[in-house]
């Protein structure tokens, strides 16, 4: 009789090898995966709480080594390697930092994020200034675009930059800015002109030491390096502008479209750390005679997480499948953002209560996952958002079209 071999998968934590095998991936795909996760094991006394320095210089020290170690090599394209910023790769590492440490995912993502609108708007000069030091984890970078009264309506941006000669002057006040305080260098939204809403908007880039940068911490569930940026008479030169006059507004919302189904990656990687260490307490917990797990109500749940966390990750891979072939974002993000975001928080929700009250000791995993996964639901625009997104997008006439074929009077 003929025997058949199989190849073992190889162990990514954090990473579900079987969605690998889909053909929304590529072979590069697997091999980031397997570089990610081997990253994150590696460094994990990172990981371990409490933490072995306080997050904002933590933060500076995990981008450092993600810089040294090439995963942010695809933030400088000129300097030879373009590999890795797909966005199906994006969302595989953001799954996998998430999954390892909240800091971890926190010092990628946003460094990707503030990187991106000098990747595709930045003139030679700037990629050229700017990138390199990016992509080797040594000049930290924040995205600062909202404002106290200005978050998921971006359009209602007051910070203004007045013309002055060849200058440009900076004044008003960003809100929410996450790396705020340790970046060296902050992509601005600013109004330049005298319309109202998206049209009079710019995007600048400001160096962190500029003479009026004035920067206000703000305490959040989540320890992290996040701040309020107050501009009071910042001095910028003419080529401090990123794309053109009035055009800031395009950037802001291209490069929030494309990020947002990274953070539904970034779910998927809390919601499946949430959802092993549920799995391996319920089967150590004795009680009543035998394991938890063996409970009908806690297998139930635990086949719930399950679903919910393998929808989540089928719908962040579409999304940036359909990304990379160059189908229009907005639509396919804004559902594997909602779905993922939305599941993560109830799996983690789960999580905290099969572990009972040892899920709400400070610093165990269940209690930091559930600090740490409630952002995500918010920022890049919040769910409420993401359904409007939705509506929108959806495609009336053909929906109609469809239905009349079958429902024809006789």
């Amino acid at each position: 009789m003929a025997t058949t071999t199989t190849t073992a998968r190889p162990l990514l934590a954090g990473l579900d090898p079987t969605l690998l095998e889909l053909p929304f991936y590529e072979p590069q795909h697997a091999d980031l995966a397997a570089q990610v996760t081997a990253w994150t094991a590696n460094r994990a006394g990172l990981w371990r709480r409490p933490a072995p320095y306080p997050p904002s210089e933590l933060g500076r020290l995990v981008l450092r080594d993600l810089g040294e170690s090439g995963l942010l090599a695809f933030l400088d394209p000129d300097g030879g390697r373009a590999d890795g910023g797909d966005l199906r790769s994006l969302c595989l590492a953001r799954e996998a930092l998430a999954y390892a440490d909240d800091i971890a995912d926190y010092a990628f993502s946003i460094q990707a994020l503030a990187a991106t609108p000098i990747l595709r708007h930045g003139t030679t000069a700037q990629r050229r200034r700017h990138l390199p030091g990016m992509a080797a984890g040594e000049v930290q970078a924040a995205f600062a675009v909202s404002e106290p009264g200005a978050g998921s309506d971006l359009a209602a941006v007051t910070t203004r930059a007045d013309a002055d000669g060849a200058d440009w002057i900076l004044d008003g006040t960003k809100a929410w800015i996450a790396n705020a305080g340790t970046a060296d260098l902050y992509a601005v939204l600013a109004r330049t002109g005298q319309n109202t809403g998206a049209l009079g908007l710019s995007m600048f880039l400001v160096p962190a030491t500029t003479p009026g940068v004035r920067v206000e911490p703000v305490d959040v569930l989540a320890p992290r390096a996040f701040a309020h940026v107050h501009l009071n008479g910042v001095r910028l030169p003419g080529d401090a502008l990123l794309g053109r006059p009035g055009g800031g507004f395009p950037i802001a919302v291209e490069v929030l479209d494309l990020f947002r189904m990274t953070v539904g990656g970034a779910a998927v990687g809390f919601a499946r750390r949430a959802t092993h260490a549920a799995l391996g307490h319920s089967r150590r917990r004795q009680i009543y005679g035998g394991r938890l797990a063996d409970l009908g109500t806690v297998r139930a749940t635990l086949a719930d997480m399950e679903v919910q966390l393998t929808a989540a990750a089928l719908l962040v891979a579409r999304a940036a499948w359909e990304a990379d072939r160059g189908t229009r974002p907005a639509r396919h993000s804004a559902t594997a953002k909602l779905y993922a975001t939305e599941a993560a928080q109830r799996i983690v929700d789960d999580c905290v209560q099969l572990f009972g009250a040892a899920g709400l000791v400070a610093d165990s995993v269940p209690e930091r996952l559930y600090r740490q996964i409630r952002s995500l639901r918010i920022y890049e625009g919040a769910s409420e958002v993401q359904r409007a997104v939705i509506a929108d997008s959806l495609d009336a006439r053909r929906a109609e079209r469809s239905s009349a074929v079958f429902d024809r009077p006789a």
